[in-house]
């Protein structure tokens, strides 16, 4: 039951009923409940700033999780990065060393890979940046561990081609009592026509006509245009493969034809005096990639330390050469 309210009348000193309009009342109770519901949604807000949820706590542990497993994933991509990149060291170094294969460029191994757009799915998180960056990561080390493994496809099937590589490559003298014989070596000699010093791009070996001359390596004949080999005579000349070929000068005969399959030590000639020469001797040289190299560096395979010690300082020696 309302309490009844009364005013203290001063005219007539008597105490009256006060009447509240039911309109009052309304307005003070919703002046009263805007009050409460101001402070109740400043208390929800407060409280939703300052003080976590269960579910908030258990986000936020995750987060932090999620942090530390981050920086073990980044020393994990360190370390397979030093992995991979010893093998490549290890790939261009040394294996391709021994095979004789071409180091692969750095332009092939770091190589980009999809197009601009590649990473705009990840785009518009609130990690998109820590995301795009770890996917980039990841398609680097993805696309180098590809190229490395094709690399190794190709050097396992150097290596099984390597008996073949060994028995092509020039590894012996192509004449008999060589280190009797070696007369003129690689470099800049007297022309024995012209009296000039002049580049001799083989090594010059004496022999009586008729001596047979021996294939250094296996390989094949190849056919000549002659122009392009004007002084030499009748001369032969051996694709080894790998990059590798053999020339043979002043012959008085050839014993194959090109296209035709040669062995080493196989008979391909006999030594004469044809072409520019002043006597009987066979001019050899040996090519790689189209460009002469010494010889000489090619003749371990039948000689004796002793003998090649010989050799060596027979060619080093400036004189004329006989072609």
């Amino acid at each position: 039951m309302a309490k009844t309210k009364y005013l203290f009348d001063h005219k007539s000193l008597t105490y009256k009923v006060v009447h509240v309009p039911f309109k009052e009342i309304f307005k003070k109770a919703i002046y009263l409940f805007s009050a409460f519901l101001v402070f109740s949604t400043i208390a929800v807000i407060l409280a939703f700033y300052l003080i976590d949820s269960p579910k908030e706590k258990v986000l936020r542990r995750e987060i932090e999780q999620f942090k530390t497993q981050y920086q073990l994933l980044e020393k994990k991509f360190d370390n397979v990065n030093a992995v991979l990149k010893d093998l490549q060291e290890r790939d261009d170094n040394i294996y391709r060393v021994i095979l004789e294969a071409e180091p692969i460029s750095k332009e092939e191994r770091n190589a980009g890979v999809g197009g601009v757009n590649k990473y705009s799915s990840l785009e518009g998180y609130d990690n998109s940046e820590l995301l795009i960056a770890t996917t980039k990561k990841l398609d680097k080390i993805s696309r180098q561990v590809y190229v490395q493994s094709k690399s190794f496809d190709d050097l396992y099937n150097l290596a099984k081609n390597k008996a073949e590589m060994i028995a092509s490559i020039p590894s012996i003298v192509p004449i008999s009592s060589a280190t009797n014989r070696l007369v003129s070596g690689f470099g800049y000699r007297v022309h024995p026509v012209y009296k000039t010093l002049r580049m001799h791009t083989g090594v010059d070996f004496t022999a009586p006509k008729g001596t047979p001359i021996y294939a250094s390596g296996n390989g094949t004949v190849r056919g000549l245009n002659r122009k392009d080999f004007s002084g030499y005579g009748v001369v032969c000349v051996i694709d080894h493969g790998y990059g590798y070929q053999t020339l043979y000068a002043h012959m008085s005969k050839m014993n194959v034809r090109p296209g035709q399959k040669v062995s080493r030590g196989e008979i391909i000639g006999f030594v004469g005096s044809t072409g520019l020469s002043v006597g009987p001797h066979l001019h050899y040289e040996v090519l790689k990639n189209g460009k002469p190299i010494n010889p000489v560096n090619f003749f371990y395979n039948d000689l004796s330390p002793e003998e090649y010690e010989v050799i060596i300082e027979k060619a080093s020696q400036v004189n004329q050469a006989l072609s």
